[in-house]
């Protein structure tokens, strides 16, 4: 949420004399933020494609590249210049929104409790140290160049209780230039064998590097694009990693740096283990408390649990489970 004073705005910002006013979700959007969300919001209100967005911003003579709203509305970059907010302004009245309901969610942050727009992906772990080790090694730079569209991942767990694999679909976006690599990263259970984990490249990619340290559950992969991404750019593929060396599983999670993208997990249990209570939680980092909790019912046959978030991240999102 945006807190100004010390204390949460609950006012909502009066229509403007002329202006409908914005749905029950875009109004509570732009009451709490965070801005991406209600900007993405506002723009689909509005039922306009980007260029059509930047055309009636070129009208109000404020030049904004369809990249650049593309970034605003992922919450890939936030706009800051002197020249982004005046087209933040603009973008109100394009948007018939009254004065001021985006600019104030870009207000400097005054609570703990507001997430930033980006968040280094070693805070959402608990094996930071040896997380950057890997990346180091791997040579990767803080700033992967990749956010997330679209996530499409399927985790079996299996007869011991143990997580199997899991395979992930995604649509990426690049927010840096050339990029042509993805580092997958799995945190395996408590008596994972991380040399004896495999990643395989399902689609539209190749594995490359893949690094660990012994005793320590996490695995580091380098998968290979074909191509060299170019800002604004989007690719889409998938690989899946192999563990069943870890103990007993007892919940799914995945981090995520940037927020916007849409994420879809699916947990599947063996029949012959399956878990007496499912539920979904987010977390802001990795020590912190869960939050969001929300009861998941079995479905598929009394195997599977799944959940969707449509604006997934910063932080952490993953599905817990209770075994008898």
């Amino acid at each position: 949420m945006n807190v100004h004073t010390g204390m949460p705005d609950t006012t909502e910002p009066p229509p403007a004399v002329g202006r409908r006013p914005p749905s029950a979700e875009l109004a509570r959007l732009l009451r709490t933020g965070p801005f991406h969300a209600a900007l993405r919001a506002a723009i689909r209100a509005r039922g306009l494609a980007l260029h059509r967005v930047r055309h009636k911003l070129a009208e109000r003579g404020v030049t904004v590249g369809v990249t650049s709203l593309s970034y605003w509305q992922q919450g890939a970059r936030r706009p800051a210049r002197s020249e982004s907010l005046r087209a933040v302004r603009a973008l109100e009245d394009v948007l018939d929104l009254p004065p001021g309901a985006l600019l104030r969610l870009l207000e400097p942050v005054e609570s703990a409790a507001e997430r930033p727009v980006g968040r280094s992906y070693q805070t959402l772990v608990e094996q930071a140290d040896v997380l950057r080790s890997l990346l180091t090694e791997l040579g990767a730079p803080l700033d992967g160049g990749l956010h997330t569209l679209d996530h499409w991942e399927r985790v079996r767990l299996g007869a011991r209780r143990e997580l199997l694999a899991r395979s992930s679909q995604q649509a990426v976006g690049a927010h840096r230039e050339g990029v042509d690599r993805y580092l997958a990263i799995h945190h395996g259970d408590a008596g994972c064998v991380p040399e004896l984990v495999r990643v395989r490249a399902d689609e539209n990619c190749r594995v490359g590097r893949v690094r660990w340290r012994p005793g320590v559950p996490v695995v580091v992969a380098e998968l290979l694009f074909d191509t060299r991404l170019r800002p604004g750019e989007t690719y889409v593929f998938g690989y899946t990693v192999q563990d069943g060396t870890g103990g007993e599983s007892h919940e799914y999670v995945r981090g995520f740096s940037f927020g916007g993208g849409r994420y879809v997990l699916q947990v599947g249990f063996d029949t012959a283990a399956l878990p007496v209570r499912c539920r979904s939680f987010t977390r802001a980092t990795a020590s912190a408390r869960d939050c969001e909790e929300r009861e998941l019912t079995l479905s598929g046959g009394n195997r599977t649990v799944h959940l969707v978030r449509g604006d997934a991240g910063p932080g952490l999102l993953g599905i817990g489970w209770d075994w008898e």
